[in-house]
């Protein structure tokens, strides 16, 4: 199973809801072109909905890593909502924990964003 995107709005936050698998090649194109033609546009805040992700590969890590350069870069922000497990567990034991914000839930993270 590929990965798959959808970008939905609240107000000037996009919410980026993926599914599937982040892994090398199809799901970080995805993810990389979609936040950079958003980024040109002038979107500067993102959340990263990942409660549907089941698994994100060493490349997926990688790719979320560079793209939160690049909207902090640009002086944006980008946070990551609703972990599951798997994923919770590998951003913890790769110490990317300590460099996204992470929030349980849609509300607080948006709030956060205001």
């Amino acid at each position: 199973m590929s990965m798959h995107l959808k970008a939905r709005r609240i107000d000037d936050i996009v919410i980026l809801d993926l599914s599937g698998r982040i892994t090398i090649g199809e799901g970080t194109l995805i993810l990389r072109d979609h936040i950079q033609t958003m980024l040109a546009a002038g979107d500067r805040k993102f959340l990263v909905n990942l409660g549907e992700v089941d698994y994100i590969d060493s490349s997926g890590l990688g790719e979320l890593v560079t793209t939160f350069t690049a909207v902090r870069n640009q002086q944006g922000a980008l946070k990551l909502v609703n972990l599951t497990r798997r994923v919770h567990d590998l951003l913890q034991i790769t110490k990317l924990l300590t460099v996204f914000e992470v929030f349980s839930n849609e509300t607080e993270a948006v709030k956060s964003m205001k």
